[in-house]
């Protein structure tokens, strides 16, 4: 039977007190007020909130289907007042005004494919400071397509022994190239079923089995 991993015993005003001294709340303030009729337009529907721990880190690994995942992602873990770091692919940085918002967002920049050790390390160590870090195991916008996993989750895992992992199934996304017809995207937090990386476990093997997961929630569309 699966169990919550969330804190009951802290209070959303003592979670909310704390994260909001953190880089990027007040950002994070702002753009949910911008977003809201995204949120609206996009009808979501949150599922799972309470397997979202109520304070300290936890690894959030999710699909990412649509550039509209981490937006709904983000706004989902606000509702419980959690914070959320993704590592993201560096060549975002390049459209200036983009960069300041990832900047002030306190977003991780990463070099997919070259093994970007910095950004994984930066990572890990936002973890053992409490932080949640969001990471998509397929590497890249998968447009719903099929991708492998890639490495950097079991990575993450074996740097932060005890760090709960918690998934992320995303649906509706890809639905936006259907405007104006509206989406219906949700958002389902679980935790994995075989549980955390095993110690005889392949990386690859333990990177593919949490996406296998996620895309049982939520299947490729192509």
């Amino acid at each position: 039977m699966s169990t919550s991993i969330a804190d009951d015993s802290v209070t959303p005003e003592d979670v909310s007190k704390a994260i909001s001294e953190r880089r990027g709340w007040k950002l994070y303030q702002t753009v949910r007020l911008i977003l809201r009729p995204l949120r609206w337009w996009a009808r979501l529907q949150v599922k799972g909130l309470e397997y979202l721990p109520a304070r300290g880190a936890a690894l959030i690994v999710s699909n990412h289907d649509s550039w509209l995942d981490p937006l709904a992602i983000i706004e989902s873990m606000m509702w419980k007042e959690r914070q959320l770091r993704f590592l993201a692919k560096h060549s975002l940085w390049k459209f200036k005004p983009l960069a300041w918002i990832l900047d002030e967002a306190d977003q991780i920049p990463i070099r997919r494919g070259e093994g970007d050790v910095a950004a994984l390390d930066a990572a890990a160590e936002a973890l053992g400071r409490g932080e949640m870090i969001g990471i998509f195991p397929e590497g890249t916008l998968s447009r719903g397509t099929n991708l492998r996993a890639r490495r950097g989750v079991s990575r993450l895992a074996q740097a932060s022994p005890g760090v709960p992992i918690v998934l992320v199934a995303v649906t509706g996304g890809t639905e936006v190239k259907r405007f104006p017809r509206r989406p219906q995207v949700t958002v389902e937090f679980f935790e994995p079923a075989e549980g955390p990386l095993g110690p005889e476990e392949a990386p690859q093997d333990f990177s593919q089995r949490l996406l296998d997961e996620i895309r049982a929630k939520a299947p490729r569309t192509k």
